[in-house]
């Protein structure tokens, strides 16, 4: 695919010849050429994005950080009041949602990786967005059991249209078998009320053999989650082993699988069964071999990109760009892989309709896209 340097960017930036590579680029999608723009850089893996409703981007680090990106175009220093994250492997301080009714109360919220003298597990906490910090954080949830290793943590936050729950998302921490088991947190979808408390309406409230949390299971590592506009289902994409990333859309109690079928095999080349070998398995709406190394997702709904309004679009990592679904009755009926040349690990949407990205770097960007 042919790519020019954007000049609209190259004269914003002030960026010369030398340094021109390492730039963002002008890219093409099947809709027509896409401008992107560099907002910010020096960010140490940036994982979550969130658009306020002032046009500013609080953005979070892997390291434990979480930054305010200004309308100026300069980042905060790091927000005080941040719980400690374990920022080893994978894990870290990962994403961050606006509550529904955030002009009036203020409230954030954030998952991260939560060190312990077990090891470390997915936590769920809010607070109140001050002046240059974070107040009043109060943990919500914490995925138990926790277990070594740096690997798998899930994390995104998604809520329900009506704003009544949020879901939250959990990996198997490359344990494997304990996403099938229903008393570990290990490898699940949860659903929670806004204040932390177990819906009554949850698939195993009651049940002595089952966590009340747990909304769905037999997840491995779910880093996308996104609520359908027009249709309030949930919807996810999570990496497979060696191959097979899946784009489900998670059901009250159901199982989704793993480890006991997989689109992909093992990393050591031993086979895992196909899905259809488990018919009583709930099965993906669609899955990738090759990987495309999926992390944060979104459903667009803004004007600047009307041909994409309805699409999900997702953050490649192993793509280096965006995936773009177009959606029709719960199925994909098309697919666009979008080029910007880097990994790529949230994607937001801005006030404005424009898409804002950011890649895994220790040198991490945002970028803006808009047509050109």
């Amino acid at each position: 695919m042919h790519k020019a340097i954007s000049l609209a960017a190259v004269l914003l930036l002030g960026l010369t010849a030398a340094c021109a590579q390492s730039e963002p680029q002008a890219t093409q999608s099947s809709t027509g050429a896409l401008n992107v723009q560099e907002l910010a850089r020096g960010l140490d893996h940036p994982w979550g994005l969130a658009a306020l409703p002032d046009r500013r981007l609080l953005v979070t680090e892997r390291a434990g950080r979480l930054r305010i990106l200004g309308t100026d175009g300069k980042l905060s220093a790091p927000l005080e009041g941040v719980p400690a994250v374990q920022a080893r492997g994978q894990g870290g301080l990962l994403d961050v949602a606006l509550d529904p009714d955030f002009r009036a109360n203020r409230t954030i919220y954030l998952s991260l990786a939560e060190p312990g003298e077990a090891g470390s597990s997915t936590a769920f906490v809010r607070g109140t967005l001050g002046d240059g910090r974070i107040d009043n954080v109060k943990l919500l949830f914490r995925q138990q059991p926790k277990v070594s290793g740096g690997g798998h943590y899930g994390g995104r936050i998604v809520f329900t249209n009506d704003g009544r729950h949020i879901f939250l998302t959990t990996g198997d921490r490359q344990k494997l078998d304990p996403a099938q088991d229903l008393q570990s947190h290990l490898g699940k979808v949860i659903r929670l009320n806004r204040d932390g408390s177990v819906p009554k309406d949850n698939p195993f409230v009651g049940r002595a053999d089952a966590k009340p949390e747990i909304w769905s299971y037999g997840h491995r590592n779910i880093q996308g989650a996104a609520i359908e506009p027009t249709t309030g289902k949930l919807w996810t994409i999570e990496f497979g082993p060696a191959g097979g990333d899946e784009l489900n859309t998670p059901e009250r109690g159901k199982n989704y699988g793993w480890p006991l079928v997989s689109w992909g095999n093992h990393y050591s080349g031993a086979d895992i069964p196909d899905p259809p070998t488990r018919p009583d398995l709930a099965d993906a709406v669609k899955y990738w071999n090759p990987t495309i190394a999926p992390s944060g997702m979104i459903f667009y709904t803004g004007s600047m990109f009307p041909k994409w309004k309805g699409n999900i679009l997702v953050a490649g990592l192993g793509t280096l760009g965006l995936v773009r679904l177009t959606i029709e009755n719960g199925k994909v009926t098309s697919e666009e892989r979008i080029e910007l040349g880097r990994r790529i690990r949230d994607v937001e949407q801005a006030s404005d309709g424009a898409i804002i990205v950011a890649t895994d770097d220790d040198d991490g960007r945002l970028w803006r896209l808009t047509p050109n």
